[in-house]
């Protein structure tokens, strides 16, 4: 189940905010520029489907999406648990940093969290299939989707530079391991 939980950046032991209600949640994010919205999607697709088969399946979603807001390709991210990388990747996310462009994230499998710093708050968004997180440029945020990934996303961009992660040196995801 989709969740989200406010902290004030300097109290990580203390929620201040806490809902699984995606309607709470995505009014709660608007409020630092963040969209949330689910999709309620009839696409099945098998465990093993092919990138370019989950492109094709979620088409006329990412259409729509792409025409919303502005970006020009998609593209589709797996991680397993037994990838070789599973957990130099996860490594990489976990420290805070930005992008030259935003991150739009569509769940079609599994879970991870989206950590956002926003406002002397940070936001842990608890994203899964069919949850859809819009993270604009230049957000403080990292991602976690613990230490046995299982996730299967689509990634909307303009141009793919943008996704360089910009790494702002703040160690505060070392204080807010996500729940």
């Amino acid at each position: 189940m989709s969740r989200l939980i406010v902290y004030e950046d300097q109290n990580p032991g203390k929620p201040i905010f806490d809902s699984t209600d995606p309607a709470l949640v995505a009014t709660e994010l608007k409020q630092i520029d963040v969209g949330f919205d689910r999709w309620e999607s009839p696409v099945q697709l098998a465990q093993d489907a092919s990138s370019d088969a989950i492109l094709e399946a979620y088409r006329p979603y990412l259409d729509a999406l792409m025409g919303e807001t502005g970006a020009g390709s998609a593209d589709v991210i797996k991680l397993t648990p037994d990838h070789p990388q599973a957990a130099a990747l996860r490594e990489k996310f976990l420290s805070e940093h930005t992008h030259s462009e935003p991150e739009i994230r569509f769940f079609v499998a599994g879970s991870g969290h989206f950590v956002m710093h926003a406002r002397g708050r940070v936001y842990d968004a608890f994203c899964e299939q069919g949850d859809l997180i819009h993270v604009p440029t230049g957000i403080k945020h990292w991602f976690d989707a613990g230490p046995k990934p299982s996730f299967t996303a689509l990634r909307v961009f303009t141009d793919p530079s943008g996704w360089v992660a910009e790494f702002t040196g703040d160690d505060i995801s070392s204080r807010f391991p996500v729940a």
